[in-house]
């Protein structure tokens, strides 16, 4: 059973790329009468592939070559017998022209045997790494006829030294041979301050069903959110190929939702079910922290499989919303409730969370007494795991942890029973907000991963990553400055410090382990907490105070 609420129609971004003269494809027609034509004109083109071709117009040319890529089966049979096409639209990793000009660029695609070599030939002009690039992203956005989907600019300023990447290390390890396969999201490119969130279908094409017992999600650490959806049965039909920005949401479940890099290992004898017809939908919103450089957003998911059949149970997931959140910006705490009546009968909760956007302070997550009265506590986003109770609760609306109970633990939903969500925000920004889809919007939504029974599954003591506890500040309290020393594998470190009501108060990024130093700035006297992210994929917090 879907409860999945009508919210999925209002996550759109209207933010429109930067307008430019030429369309995309134009551009790329461009590179090809440059670098490619010496082999692939339109007189004998190798392998019969024309990308001169004729017309009395350069827009009519272009859009011919166009088509002679656009999901053709390739006259090469290596890459044919694999189902790619020489523009697979959405998907560089099936388009045997991205493979063909890649040379390095996408570090985990590489031709295959059979494939022959790379182009434009050895001893030819070569393609630049930005003509590259706006072939990716012209592959990426589906190829469209007319419009500009590539900021080239932009391009431009990333290869040519003002870069910033998710992953400076390189994509991270796919499953071994046998366990699985990876999906990337990616890449698109966010200019310095700016933010941007996508959606794309991704039609997996399993040679039969299997079951899901592990997702483990990789995503930069400006990343606001990623979210795994997956359609009902027809749901993708007119879902177009893709990166896009609206959600087109009408059919559709929930399979994972993270804010930062996590790994959802599912308790053994539960898994996702996932037909070899299913179709996802890859949803991921980054927001560039830095004011100088053009950064390179990208999102890797490995998915781990097994046999159909093999689980006793069904892990599903639900994201419910309360839309209604107005939040007027007069600097006071405001707070909103939903209750959650809706009729599943007995689920066992495996995982929990909540997501707010900045001007969220708190999220918790109340059973539901008969009558509506709140019962036990069972989730604290402030709290380290969600688990309510904690000594020094701290709220950070980026990085709100995932509640794991095991054994898994049971709750009734009916028109007596349920939960409660509550959360509460202080605006002191320029205008009063509500529900919406960007960061200067607002969101209350819970996530609930569940199964249906617990025959079958093992339970246990669920292995989490300890926080990590290897930094000093100094001296603390402090007058004017603060040190911090942590390991030097730390690298580049990104700072945000928070006030006791949770707003951040200051940013700082271009900070190298294993010593640098931050001023005060003005900031008032008093307890401030420090949330330190490093190119080593981990996260420092703590609290410092000004006196």
């Amino acid at each position: 059973m879907k409860i999945f609420t009508p919210l999925i129609a209002l996550l759109f971004l209207t933010t429109a790329l930067s307008a430019q003269t030429t369309s995309t494809t134009l551009r790329v027609y461009r590179i090809f009468q440059e670098k490619c034509v010496q082999c692939h004109d339109h007189a004998s083109p190798e392998a019969g592939l024309d990308l001169q071709e004729e017309g009395t117009t350069e827009t009519s040319r272009a859009w011919k070559v166009r088509n002679n890529l656009f999901n053709i089966t390739p006259a090469n049979q290596a890459s044919a017998a694999k189902g790619h096409k020489y523009l697979y639209p959405g998907r560089v990793d099936k388009s045997l022209l991205f493979r063909k000009v890649n040379q390095g660029l996408e570090p985990t695609l590489g031709l295959d045997a059979g494939e022959n070599q790379s182009m434009p030939p050895y001893g030819q002009p070569q393609l630049t790494d930005v003509e590259k690039e706006l072939i990716r992203q012209w592959i990426l956005y589906a190829a469209p006829l007319n419009s500009t989907v590539a900021n080239e600019t932009l391009l431009e300023e990333y290869y040519g030294g003002a870069a910033q990447m998710a992953f400076p290390d390189g994509p991270p390890p796919a499953p071994a041979e046998g366990e699985g396969f990876q999906i990337k999201m990616g890449p698109f490119y966010v200019a310095p301050g700016g933010e941007i969130e996508y959606y794309q279908k991704y039609e997996l094409d399993l040679p039969a069903d299997v079951e899901v017992n592990r997702v483990d999600v990789k995503i930069g650490t400006y990343s606001h959110h990623f979210i795994l959806y997956d359609f009902n049965p027809g749901g993708g039909n007119n879902i177009p190929p893709g990166l896009r920005l609206n959600a087109n949401h009408s059919d559709i479940g929930l399979v994972a939702a993270v804010q930062e890099s996590t790994d959802l290992k599912l308790p053994q004898g539960a898994a996702f079910r996932w037909d070899n017809q299913l179709v996802l939908d890859l949803n991921s919103h980054y927001i560039n922290y830095s004011s100088t450089n053009v950064y390179q957003a990208e999102t890797y998911i490995n998915i781990y499989t097994q046999p159909a059949g093999t689980a006793a149970q069904e892990m599903k997931t639900e994201l419910i919303a309360n839309l209604n959140i107005p939040i007027p910006n007069n600097g006071s705490p405001v707070t909103h409730t939903q209750q959650l009546d809706f009729n599943l009968g007995e689920v066992f909760t495996w995982g929990l969370m909540g997501h707010t956007h900045k001007y969220g302070t708190s999220y918790k997550v109340y059973k539901r007494l008969p009558g509506g009265q709140k019962g036990d506590l069972i989730y604290d986003a402030a709290c380290s795991q969600g688990i309510p109770g904690c000594v020094s609760p701290f709220f950070d609306y980026q990085h709100i942890p995932m509640r794991y109970f095991l054994p898994l633990e049971p709750l009734t939903f009916n028109a007596a029973n349920g939960l409660i969500h509550e959360a509460s925000w202080v605006n002191d920004g320029p205008q009063a907000v509500g529900w919406g889809p960007t960061s200067d919007d607002e969101m209350m939504v819970m996530i609930i991963m569940y199964t249906e029974d617990t025959v079958g599954i093992v339970t246990g003591i669920r292995e989490l990553e300890q926080p990590v506890n290897d930094v000093r500040a100094y001296p603390n309290p402090a007058q004017d400055e603060i040190n911090f020393s942590l390991p030097a594998t730390a690298g580049e470190v990104r700072l945000r410090l928070h006030d006791a009501t949770g707003k951040v108060v200051q940013q700082e990024g271009g900070l190298y382990a294993p010593e640098f130093t931050i001023r005060r700035h003005g900031l008032p006297a008093g307890l401030y907490f420090y949330h330190l992210e490093g190119t080593d994929g981990r996260v420092r917090t703590g609290k410092v105070v000004f006196r």
